[in-house]
């Protein structure tokens, strides 16, 4: 009877493992999904900064050259208004990529809970690490910390996207082509988790 009893534990740890390397593969991956957007995100930005910085040079010259007549200083190319607006509407679609990954990062913390929640069940609080040495309620903490970064990030992009169209002060524009790019709210030690979790995993060679 001990023995029957005892079965179900390998096939449950089994699969419980395997789904924590799957998230472990999709961390990476939508990770790297990220920096990809980041970086293609960053372009458009320094288009719309560069089409406003010049927009603002052509009206300083007009005003000059007219006398500040409001009829002439209003005389800009449309084709500024229109690649403005070409390239706001771009950025905006690499803000909702980044709000699509945001939502399967918050399904991975999700996913990973509930197995750790599962295995406490269980087998109560000592269970045997899955891999190497991690015990399992850590890839759960582990899964919070990106989560918590790429939260901040999302929100500071969003912002980004909202002001940058409307904003004239070229230092301020300069702060946020910079934030953009840097993502101050990921923070270096998001690369040392992800790295640590896939070693953990398997997914790295020891």
């Amino acid at each position: 009877m001990a023995a029957k009893g005892s079965t179900p534990r390998t096939p449950a740890l089994s699969v419980s493992a395997r789904k924590i390397k799957d998230n472990a593969a999709d961390w990476h991956n939508f990770m790297t999904k990220w920096e990809t957007l980041n970086d293609t995100g960053f372009t458009t930005a320094t288009k719309i900064v560069d089409i406003k910085i010049s927009t603002e040079l052509k009206e300083n010259k007009l005003e000059i050259e007219h006398g500040n007549i409001s009829s002439e200083s209003g005389s800009l190319p449309s084709d500024y208004n229109v690649e403005l607006e070409l390239c706001c509407t771009e950025l905006l679609g690499i803000l909702q990529n980044m709000v699509k990954i945001h939502q399967k990062m918050e399904k991975l913390c999700s996913t990973t809970k509930g197995i750790c929640d599962l295995e406490t069940y269980h087998h109560g609080e000592h269970v045997t690490p899955f891999f190497h040495t991690w015990p399992t309620p850590y890839f759960y903490e582990v899964s919070v910390k990106l989560l918590d970064m790429y939260s901040n990030e999302l929100k500071l992009k969003q912002t980004i996207v909202q002001e940058i169209a409307h904003t004239a002060d070229q230092d301020l524009l300069m702060v946020y082509l910079s934030s953009w790019l840097y993502q101050p709210y990921i923070e270096s030690t998001s690369k040392v988790l992800l790295e640590s979790m896939l070693l953990e995993t398997g997914h790295r060679p020891v």
